[in-house]
């Protein structure tokens, strides 16, 4: 059995009721909902909330919301693999689950086929985790950092003449969805453990939400992944 369970606190700071801010017609969170179901790969889709307003709204959308989510997890420092945890042990009381899939309410450009294909590779592989990655558009090894004295530095002058071509490509968390072993979950209490694959996706259909900026951007790329079926 597969459990989704997707974390979704009242309390955003930068962007006020983000999870549930109108996104291309619906709330937020209602991409995240939907895309999951639409997988038909989840015998229980929950919502991981400690706010009745977003409670309200997941439910009208598909999702259940069987508990309130405790206080003492759900402030700016909880991390979601302790979320994840309450959740799991709520779920297993009832049922015995194989995966757990973490799906963040605010990644409206999540594809559904892009979490069967992560399904598919954890259990093909027998990993522990499989978590949505994209690449860097530019090499990490070229970076700069701005010092207090509004001065240029790099992070590692030793590649300060190397070609782009000769540095190793790098990826970072695309923040979307992790596809987790439940067992090895129990036991380690890891989102990311050992035996971790990446699930490589394009950067067009990856974007950090947490500026206006941000969302204006996720608006424009949102619709032309839209028009092009990709989500």
């Amino acid at each position: 059995m597969n459990l989704a369970v997707i974390p979704a606190r009242g309390g955003s700071k930068r962007i006020p009721g983000k999870n549930i801010k109108p996104f291309a017609g619906k709330p937020m969170i209602a991409h995240s909902i939907e895309a999951a179901k639409r997988t038909a790969l989840f015998d229980r889709i929950i919502v991981s909330t400690d706010s009745q307003e977003i409670a309200d709204i997941a439910i009208k959308y598909g999702a259940e919301v069987p508990f309130m989510r405790p206080a003492e997890i759900a402030d700016d420092f909880t991390p979601t693999q302790n979320v994840l945890e309450h959740a799991l042990k709520f779920a297993s009381e009832s049922a015995h689950y194989d995966y757990m899939c973490c799906i963040y309410a605010t990644a409206p450009l999540v594809s559904t086929e892009y979490i069967k294909k992560g399904y598919e590779l954890i259990k093909e592989k027998n990993a522990n985790t499989v978590f949505s990655v994209t690449s860097f558009p530019h090499p990490i090894f070229r970076a700069y950092k701005i010092n207090e004295d509004g001065s240029v530095q790099m992070f590692w002058p030793e590649h300060g003449l190397t070609r782009s071509n000769d540095l190793p490509e790098a990826f970072h968390d695309a923040g979307q969805f992790y596809w987790i072993n439940a067992e090895n979950f129990l036991k380690t209490g890891k989102m990311i453990s050992k035996n971790a694959l990446p699930l490589i996706l394009p950067r067009y259909m990856v974007v950090d939400i947490d500026t206006k900026e941000d969302w204006e951007v996720a608006e424009f790329m949102y619709e032309t992944c839209k028009s092009k079926g990709l989500i």
